[in-house]
């Protein structure tokens, strides 16, 4: 297509022709002609096609925010030679450089480059763009080759060990009456009912009572941490605070997954992302981390709480400036509250029941959490 400078020149050329010719002056009419032909000729130097196929890799497709991370692409000619190439490939916002050498027939090419991973999100990737462009800059046409793919940049995260919640635990989960009925625990005997399966008699019991009695089964389950994230855009004015929140929403989550416990992620507009204890549970948090943002949310992070099973420990990541007072209010419905105040103006005294963690970086973080769990 051609260039502003090519549709000036075209534009100025054909009233200088017809001008020129209906005057009869030969100069500018040729003057004309020429500018008319340097057009042509530059829509005819852009239009050649590299026959080329690129695939792409990125290793690794998941890194955390800073880590080091690269675009692989390897380039076949599938055409005629090709002298080296300027080409453009997309990250994000950001548009990348990329050299491809000059290739043969045939010729197949690896090229590597790194990918911006400073800030946290799924950042597509490609495809690359090849422009080509005539001497004068009149034409220029560009075309895209290989499919894109996206880097997933997730929170930072420190290692947290599981907090105690302050309360004893069945060692495989709490057996009270109000666990619901399943087949992984035992917890007490009653009376046989039509229907249960014979495998559950209590045969001793039935014996000595002369009542057939069947064990009652739980479902046993661990304590769950329950992670919540002020998402409201009003509440950080400091993108870089924001993303400091959502670190530190990773590391608690992380640390309680990686444990074994269930996790559940909310937000003022509901839940994030929710696991219920086992392998890949960290993978699945962060992924579930790595698009969120700040946006004009209906309600407090806090008031999704409520809607939410009770028990287990609370950790609500808020900013510096946030009321204590609607954390104590639904203190009452966990074993363990801590807020994690994200770079505050001044320390507060925390609401009975509440404790508090001033957090300025990850690494205060580990270490006023760690001071936390031996506290208790």
């Amino acid at each position: 297509m051609l260039t502003p400078l090519g549709w000036g020149t075209a534009a100025v050329s054909v009233p200088l022709y017809a001008a020129g010719w209906w005057l009869g002056y030969p100069e500018p009419a040729m003057l004309a002609l020429a500018g008319l032909a340097a057009v042509a000729g530059a829509l005819l130097w852009t239009l050649p096609k590299p026959s080329l196929d690129v695939r792409r890799e990125i290793a690794p497709v998941r890194v955390e925010r800073g880590e080091p991370a690269v675009a692989v692409l390897h380039v076949v000619n599938g055409g005629r030679a090709v002298r080296g190439l300027s080409a453009r490939d997309a990250a994000g916002p950001a548009d990348i450089a990329v050299d491809i050498p000059r290739l043969r027939p045939g010729g197949r090419r690896t090229v590597t480059y790194r990918l911006p991973t400073a800030r946290r999100g799924e950042i597509p990737v490609g495809p690359l763009r090849l422009v080509r462009a005539d001497p004068l800059r009149l034409a220029r046409r560009v075309r895209e080759y290989g499919a894109p793919r996206v880097l997933l940049v997730r929170p930072r995260t420190v290692r947290l060990a599981v907090l105690p919640s302050g309360r004893a635990h069945h060692l495989e989960g709490p057996t009270s009456d109000r666990s619901p009925a399943g087949t992984a625990t035992f917890h007490a005997l009653r009376e046989y009912v039509v229907g249960d399966e014979m495998r559950h008699i209590h045969w001793k019991s039935s014996a000595r009572t002369g009542t057939l009695m069947v064990r009652r089964l739980v479902d046993a389950s661990l304590p769950t941490t329950t992670v919540v994230l002020e998402t409201r855009s009003g509440a950080w004015p400091e993108p870089d605070d924001f993303e400091l929140a959502v670190d530190a929403a990773a590391s608690a989550a992380a640390g309680a997954a990686s444990a074994g416990f269930p996790v559940r992620i909310l937000t003022g507009g509901g839940p994030l992302a929710a696991t219920r204890g086992g392998p890949g549970d960290v993978e699945t948090l962060l992924d579930g981390l790595t698009p969120v943002g700040t946006g004009e949310g209906p309600r407090p992070a806090v008031d999704a709480v409520r809607g939410v099973p009770a028990g287990g420990s609370l950790v609500v990541v808020a900013n510096g400036a946030a009321e204590l007072g609607p954390v104590a209010s639904v203190r009452s419905r966990f074993d363990r509250v801590v807020v994690l105040r994200v770079r505050p103006p001044e320390p507060v005294p925390a609401p009975p029941g509440v404790q508090v963690i001033d957090v300025h970086d990850l690494d205060g973080l580990a270490e006023s959490w760690r001071r936390l769990g031996s506290a208790r």
